[in-house]
């Protein structure tokens, strides 16, 4: 299921507020971002009890029931989770990674709210959510007819939206501070091969974790932990700093003069780190046109260059990083600063292409 246009976690309660009480709703989105618990806050909002059938561990007959015989007569008795005397929500999780019988007991369910002859009370909700097969999750097609029985919306995640509910929510400031500067690493899209990746949900693991060890977690044991939450590259970034934390070492004091770039091969991770945050005020600081750029700026492009000079002496990889092109191969830093970094220190360029 492709998605033409996707909303924000903020967005959900009003969509489902005008959608899922007059139609079932299916809630698209990649594994880690809040499907499941945007729907329970819902049902909540609403004073319903949200019951939660997961598509993956169902069989026709825990939907359709068992048979009985009355009066002659065998009836199918649906379950005790489904079969209840006051509304409630009904979250079919994981729906289309169910089998395809088991879609196909959700027909009447979803469309009539029926399931043989019971019916859900007046009142009552249905909302699905599922991941995409683009997202490496399990996914199976829906049928056509599923698919026309159901309003899809897209869900994305959004790093303002969730730094909101982070703050009401006890995360660890680690992480918030982290992700504010970093928003662009609260998700990544799901790796084709088996390791971590970052989603809103790996984020509030690692919060888990390190409100559990305390401020006193050692450098080897955080090293763990991030790794095995986050994407490679953003457990690499968030060591780096989380070192600068600890010793109040930043990329201020850097620009400053008061500090140089760590040099030693087990900081690493915090060069890469204040690479990056370099890389971040120099967009920010230096204009696209070469006509705009006034004495102080030109200062600053002065003293970019010679730290860009003293940071290729310890790594040119990492300083090369600073001056890359994005994912679409289009320059971030302006092209003047770029052709005046090519004259002053064509190894780094060179290195570059």
């Amino acid at each position: 299921m492709q998605a033409a246009v996707t909303v924000t976690p903020a967005q959900i309660p009003d969509l489902l507020l005008g959608l899922a009480t007059v139609r079932p709703v299916f809630l698209w989105g990649a594994p880690g971002i809040g499907k499941s618990s945007l729907v329970r806050g819902f049902a909540e909002s609403l004073g319903l009890e949200c019951v939660s059938l997961l598509g993956t561990q169902l069989a026709p007959e825990d939907l359709i029931g068992v048979p009985q015989i009355r009066d002659g007569r065998s009836v199918f008795c649906p379950p005790e989770s489904i079969a209840r005397d006051e509304p409630y929500c009904l979250f079919l999780d994981e729906l289309n990674a169910a089998t395809p019988d088991v879609q196909k007991a959700f027909y009447s369910l979803i469309l009539d709210r029926r399931i043989g002859s019971y019916e859900l009370p007046a009142g009552s909700i249905v909302i699905g959510a599922g991941n995409r097969a683009t997202d490496n999750a399990l996914a199976r097609p829906i049928a056509s007819a599923l698919v026309n029985r159901l309003t899809h919306v897209h869900l994305r995640a959004s790093a303002a939206d969730w730094l909101v509910w982070a703050g009401e929510n006890g995360i660890h400031p680690w992480v918030t501070d982290y992700v504010t500067d970093r928003p662009d690493h609260l998700w990544s899209q799901p790796p084709k091969t088996e390791e971590p990746f970052s989603t809103p949900r790996s984020w509030h693991m690692l919060s888990d974790a390190l409100h559990s060890f305390g401020p006193g977690i050692g450098e080897d044991t955080l090293k763990v932990i991030v790794h095995g939450t986050l994407t490679p590259a953003h457990a690499v970034s968030f060591c780096g700093y989380a070192k600068i934390v600890r010793h109040t070492f930043g990329i201020e004091a850097i620009l400053r003069g008061d500090a140089t770039w760590p040099a030693r091969l087990e900081d690493r991770d915090l060069l890469y780190y204040l690479a990056e945050a370099f890389r971040g005020r120099l967009v920010k600081e230096l204009p696209r046109q070469k006509e705009h750029v006034s004495a102080s700026v030109r200062q600053t492009s002065y003293r970019a260059k010679s730290l860009l000079v003293r940071l290729a002496e310890i790594s040119v990889e990492v300083a090369q990083t600073v001056i890359a092109d994005d994912a679409d191969g289009q320059p971030v830093l302006p092209a003047w600063f770029l052709v005046e970094a090519a004259r002053d220190m064509p190894r780094l360029v060179e290195a570059r292409r």
